[in-house]
């Protein structure tokens, strides 16, 4: 039977998602965090490929606006939601989604497309770049000290209610989205997502909790966390499993951290997903007995090569002809020169001699800033067709800090 791929409605919702469920391992998602998934679905901008009455392909889009390099917030399609059913697959339902899904964005004028893999080998087949890292880590709070900055005493800690804190913490979070690239201001709904906290997935954990730093009466920071108990011979081993922190100063987060490696009964501090340049590195006496393990976190797609290219700063001024490769979004296709520096940029079709050659997934790497085009090249995946342009455009991509994503989606 030929298979049919179509706008989701919203009465196949349950099958559809059951399919996204089933993919992932077929283990139910509590009530309260699948009913979060429907209320957040845009059911325009999802898609379902039916055999029959039966679902065998999901994939859905948000629409975002994330931070790029200078502080712009920049339209991007926020790809989730992706799976085919074990029955169906290389058949092209995925192929047949990821071309509906930047056809559609590039319809709706949103030059980037951005997602979290699963399998991170599968994405770049259409265009997709790891554009953000992460850090996972957790800290011996036995064996490893903290060394704050000074000013930190000048923070008052005070624990709160997780859901009636939401509103100050929300506060915090949309200031320091213009800081980073990476960031995503989060739209009305997306506050209820730090509050998900379903009992099955604590694995021992208490409920989340919450701390508020404050300083002037102002609330200048967060962390959200839970504890987890344990014990061995020696005595109490648990730990502290932070789910969000954030600050609006260095010392705001300096306070957060010497709080959360001073909780009573505990021997570690394990986090994820924390920016690659974060200042916790700087704080503490042995990063080895911290563990950092770097993961990819952010992968960047550029739907609209020149728009995307425009919408961003660069560090340094810049004037370089790339020769672009794009067979899955063939408009991208061919000679765009880029010039620019910290004040904007501007991008457009040339027939100058290209000084780089590379393909649109190179571009959404380097896109944030947080992959270097030297680093691309070293690989072979970027090619210098004029003598120091790399350097010069690999230096103009950086950003001052890391990209990063705060939370999944």
């Amino acid at each position: 039977m030929t298979t049919e791929l179509r706008v989701l409605d919203p009465s196949e919702w349950d099958r559809w998602y059951g399919v996204l469920e089933l993919a992932f391992g077929g283990v139910p998602e509590a009530p309260e965090e699948r009913q979060l998934w429907r209320d957040l679905t845009e059911f325009d901008r999802s898609l379902g490929v039916w055999d029959g009455e039966l679902c065998v392909g999901t994939a859905g889009a948000f629409s975002f606006r994330l931070t790029v390099p200078g502080g712009a917030s920049v339209p991007a399609g926020g790809v989730t939601m992706v799976s085919v059913a074990g029955t169906h697959r290389r058949r092209g339902i995925l192929t047949s989604m990821m071309r509906r899904q930047l056809d559609d964005l590039r319809a709706a004028g949103e030059c980037l497309a951005v997602l979290t893999a699963s399998e991170p080998e599968i994405y770049g087949r259409f265009g997709y770049g790891i554009g953000a890292y992460s850090v996972h880590a957790a800290i011996d709070t036995n064996r490893v000290r903290l060394t704050v900055p000074e000013g930190t005493d000048g923070v008052s800690l005070r624990l709160a209610d997780l859901t009636e804190s939401s509103a100050v913490c929300e506060e915090v979070y949309a200031k320091l989205v213009p800081s980073r690239p990476g960031m995503i201001a989060r739209l009305p709904g997306w506050e209820r997502l730090p509050l998900m906290d379903p009992a099955g997935d604590r694995e021992g954990a208490s409920p989340r909790q919450c701390v508020l730093a404050e300083r002037g009466g102002e609330v200048v920071g967060f962390a959200h966390y839970a504890i987890k108990p344990d014990w061995s011979f020696a005595g109490a081993d648990g730990s502290v499993n932070v789910d969000q922190l954030m600050g609006l100063d260095p010392v705001a987060v300096a306070a957060l951290w010497r709080f959360l490696c001073s909780v009573d009964l505990t021997a570690s501090v394990r986090f994820r997903s924390r920016p690659v340049d974060d200042g916790w590195q700087h704080l503490v006496s042995d990063l080895r007995r911290c563990e950092p393990t770097v993961r990819d976190a952010l992968h960047v797609r550029l739907v609209e090569v020149g728009a995307a290219l425009e919408a961003r700063t660069y560090q340094a001024p810049l004037d370089v002809v790339f020769e672009v490769e794009d067979a899955f979004c063939p408009w991208n296709e061919g000679r765009w020169r880029l010039t620019g520096d910290a004040k904007g940029a501007a991008c457009v079709r040339t027939s100058d001699p290209a000084d780089l050659a590379l393909s649109a997934r190179e571009l959404g790497a380097a896109y944030l800033g947080g992959t270097s085009l030297v680093s691309l090249a070293a690989a072979g995946r970027v090619r210098e067709l004029r003598e120091g342009a790399l350097v010069e455009a690999s230096v103009a991509f950086g950003s001052p800090v890391a990209p990063w994503l705060p939370h999944g989606f």
